[in-house]
Order: C-alpha cells, then sequence, then structure tokens
C-alpha cells in the first residue's frame, strides 16, 4: 500500500511538472491586463525552426528551398527582386480553419484566447520572426487584422496606433517592409450592405474614415501600395438595388482615396482587387476587364492599377494567365495575389499555388510586363483546415514560393529557345506586310479592303498548331 501511494504521488508530480513545461507563457485569458505593457511572451514563438535556405532540388529537407535561390540573378535580376513575396497577416495569424460547417482547428501556442491590444502585440511579434525565418521581405494587412476593433473610431485608431507603432519598431530591427496595408470592410455587420456601395450614408462615411486611417498607418510604415477589395460592393438582388447610383458613389469615394493620398504625400499604387462573387451574389470589380472599363469610365485610369488573384480568376470563368495578361495589355498589371482554388469547389478556397505549370504561365506575363515593382506577390493563401502543425505554416510558404521558382525558370526556358514566340510570330505574319501594317496604324478603310479582296480572292487560312504550341509548352515544364 505504501509503495502504491509513493508511486501515485511520484506520477501526480511527473504529470504536474509536464503541465507546467508545456504550458505558454501568455497571459491568462480571462486578465490580459495583468501583463501590463507586456505582451506576456518569453523567448521564441517558433522554437527548432532555423532560417530557411536554399539547398537545391535534390534536398528532401522540407524545411528548405529546392527551387528558390533568393541572390540568384536570372534575366538581370535577382530572383526575390521579381518575386517581392509577402506573407498576408490575415490567413498566417488570424486564420483559424474553422468553416461554415466546423469549428476552429487551429490553436497555436502563443494564443491566449483574446482580441486583446496585448495579444494583438504578441501576433505581430510572432509575424516578424516567421518572416525573418522563412527569409520573405514584405508583409500585407488589413487593419482589423492586425488590431482589434474598438468600441468607437477613436478607439479602434488608437489600438491601431499601439500596434503599428510596435510594427514599425520590428519592422525596422528586421529590415522588413509593407508590401501593402488595407482596411477591413466586410467583415462588421454595419458593412452587410457595402460599404463605398452601401444604401447608409452613414456607412459610406465611416468606411472613408477608416480607409483614411489605413491609408495613414500604411503611409507610416512605408508601404508600397494600398489595396482596395470590395468584398460586399455588389449586390444580392437587382430588384432592390441601385446599380447606376452605387456604382457612382464607389467612383466618388475612389476619387476621394485618391485625393487624400496625395493630400498626405503617399506615393504608393492604388491597387483594386477583381472578384466576381463571394460574399456578394455579384461584386462590382467582377474581373480585369470589368475593373478596367469601371476605371475608363470614371477616368481613373492614370491612378489605379489591379492586384490580381488566381482564385478570384477561376471564379471569374477565367484562368490566372488570362486576368493577367488583360490587366498587363491595359497597363494594369500591379500585384498578384498568389493562390488557387480547387477546380472541384466552386468557392474561394485560397490554396496555396503548387502547379508548375500554372506557375510557368505567371511568370511568362510577369516577364512580358517587366517584373512587379513595387508590387510583388503576396500569399493570400492559408494552411488547409487539417493542417494544424506550426511548421505548416513554413512548409505551405516554402512549398508556394518554390513552385513560382520553379515557374520562373520554367518560363526563361521558354523565352531562350524562342520557339514559342517563333510559332506566334509565324501564326499573324500577314499583318507584317504593307496593308498589315495599314490597318494596324487605323489607315485602311473598308473601302481600300473591299478592293483588295476582289483582287486577292478567297483568303487562304493557316493552322494554328495548337497542339504543336502545347507540346512545345510542355517540354519546358
Amino acid at each position: 500500500m505504501k509503495l502504491g501511494r509513493t508511486l501515485l504521488l511520484f506520477l501526480c508530480l511527473k504529470v504536474f511538472c509536464y503541465a507546467a513545461v508545456a504550458t505558454p507563457p501568455t497571459c491568462p485569458a480571462s486578465n490580459v491586463d495583468q501583463c501590463g505593457d507586456s505582451d506576456g511572451w518569453e523567448g521564441e514563438f517558433f522554437p527548432g525552426i532555423p532560417k530557411i535556405k536554399y539547398e537545391g532540388p535534390s534536398s528532401k529537407n522540407p524545411l528548405s528551398f529546392k527551387w528558390y535561390n533568393p541572390e540568384e540573378e536570372i534575366l538581370g535580376k535577382k530572383m526575390k527582386d521579381w518575386f517581392r513575396f509577402s506573407v498576408a497577416f490575415w490567413h498566417t495569424f488570424r486564420g483559424t480553419g474553422g468553416d461554415p460547417f466546423g469549428a476552429p482547428t487551429k490553436y497555436w501556442p502563443w494564443e491566449d484566447g483574446t482580441n486583446s491590444l496585448n495579444m494583438a502585440k504578441r501576433r505581430m511579434r510572432a509575424n516578424f520572426e516567421f518572416i525573418s525565418k522563412l527569409g520573405v521581405d514584405f508583409w500585407c494587412f488589413h487593419d482589423r487584422d492586425i488590431a482589434p476593433d474598438g468600441k468607437t473610431l477613436e478607439e479602434s485608431n488608437a489600438n491601431l496606433d499601439e500596434v503599428v507603432a510596435l510594427a514599425q519598431e520590428l519592422q525596422t530591427k528586421a529590415k522588413k517592409r509593407v508590401l501593402w496595408g488595407t482596411a477591413q470592410l466586410f467583415m462588421h455587420p454595419r458593412y452587410m450592405h457595402g460599404a463605398a456601395t452601401s444604401s447608409e450614408l452613414g456607412v459610406y462615411a465611416y468606411a472613408a474614415a477608416q480607409v483614411k486611417k489605413a491609408m495613414e498607418v500604411t503611409h507610416y510604415l512605408g508601404g508600397e501600395n494600398y489595396v482596395f477589395w470590395g468584398g460586399r460592393e455588389g449586390y444580392q438582388s437587382l430588384l432592390n438595388t441601385d446599380m447606376e447610383r452605387e456604382l457612382n458613389h464607389m467612383a466618388r469615394f475612389f476619387e476621394a482615396a485618391v485625393a487624400y493620398k496625395k493630400k498626405i504625400g503617399f506615393n504608393g499604387t492604388l491597387l483594386i482587387e477583381p472578384k466576381p462573387q463571394e460574399p456578394t451574389k455579384h461584386q462590382y470589380d467582377w474581373d480585369a476587364a470589368t475593373s478596367a472599363n469601371f476605371l475608363r469610365k470614371y477616368g481613373l485610369e492614370g491612378e489605379f492599377k489591379l492586384n490580381i488573384e488566381c482564385n478570384h480568376a477561376t471564379l471569374s470563368g477565367h484562368s490566372c494567365h488570362h486576368e493577367l495578361e488583360t490587366a498587363r495589355i491595359n497597363g494594369l498589371l500591379g500585384n498578384i495575389d498568389a493562390n488557387t482554388g480547387d477546380p472541384q469547389v466552386g468557392w474561394d478556397t485560397d490554396q496555396f499555388l503548387v502547379d508548375i505549370q500554372e506557375a510557368t504561365l505567371i511568370m511568362l506575363s510577369v516577364i512580358r510586363n517587366g517584373g512587379l515593382s513595387p508590387g510583388g506577390f503576396n500569399f493570400d493563401a492559408k494552411l488547409r483546415r487539417e493542417s494544424t502543425d506550426v511548421e505548416d505554416l513554413f512548409i505551405a510558404h516554402i512549398a508556394g514560393m518554390d513552385t513560382l521558382a520553379r515557374g520562373l525558370r520554367n518560363a526563361v526556358k521558354l523565352i531562350e529557345d524562342g520557339s514559342l514566340s517563333e510559332l506566334v510570330r509565324k501564326r499573324y505574319q500577314s499583318f507584317d506586310t504593307e496593308i498589315g501594317a495599314q490597318i494596324e496604324a487605323g489607315k485602311a478603310d473598308f473601302e481600300y479592303l473591299e478592293k483588295k479582296v476582289k483582287e486577292w480572292g478567297e483568303p487562304k487560312v493557316a493552322s494554328a498548331k495548337q497542339e504543336l504550341a502545347e507540346m512545345i509548352f510542355q517540354s519546358a515544364v
């Protein structure tokens, strides 16, 4: 009996010790204020995770780059400058794994169950440790993701100022930069009818005040771009919607944003992020072509560019390559949200891009564009619900970065080989003539062309050689 009591006491002490070691040094969720100005976390957020390095294609180490070699020069530019990779704060540090059918699945060690100011500061410190170990130079944010919403606009702004002050300190020390900032104008109930397109004047004004502040802090942090994603700028039914008035209001909102940008001396690029639907049935910036037309109609084409998200492209019935090319040839390609969707799922799944063929097509557009600077590639992508280990955050980003790096290498192969571009040139060679030049210069009228048809007779139509083009493309991939 005495031996049994001794063993029981030993086991209890052992369990107590394990519990003490396993418990993260956080502020209690019930009383975070007792930590004062400290966010209550000691040591590393990602212990055991080294700085990610390039080890080459033969490496079997999941915490290494196989294709992304940041300092390697390709077509006269370092690989890191072709990509300007950025981590999305919202998916990486606010993603919970929850979905409409299930509760959150991710409980990171540093989380204490609150949305307090101290917790916001802790997440910000985790963010900079993460991007430093990953070897990424940029990060992106929504205002309400990095700082808690207050009961009033003034309180919300004060919370944001406090977190941004810490972010500025941390990014200066880590030598990191903001790729872009934005305002979250879709989650709060006040924005259920939209923000710039809300039927309520008070909501329109509140959205303007929120964007004003978000633009100020983006400027303060040295942000190189500012994004507008109008998740609720659209409609559920036209029966109760004055579409023309809402579009006019959105244009006035963007005009005011341009004016304020210039007033505060913010030199960053303003970006519109097209998306066809979700959460609204129809979103006004449906795709790149729709957004380009909107900008032209309201005389804003010189003030904005587009942030193309690949998953949004497929939701609108296009490929990412199509959207990038549409933006590029209209002089509007400013940034890429690097993600993808599942072809079997009809919603915005925000998965990490791991399709080598798609990455190759993306990089062909980026090379033709001369790069993306001052934009870049932001990983607007999240872990799958079932991926719950801290190291999964690194593995997912590494896979995405390697995929795009491999796409860049493949695109260079295609360009240097020249077979694909020669195939395209030959397809249109009939226009490389004197009459072709007249047509392209707008100097060939219908009467002149009718005369030529009568002279030439029935035209000969050559093969498009699509299968050969696909063969050449596959040979590089």
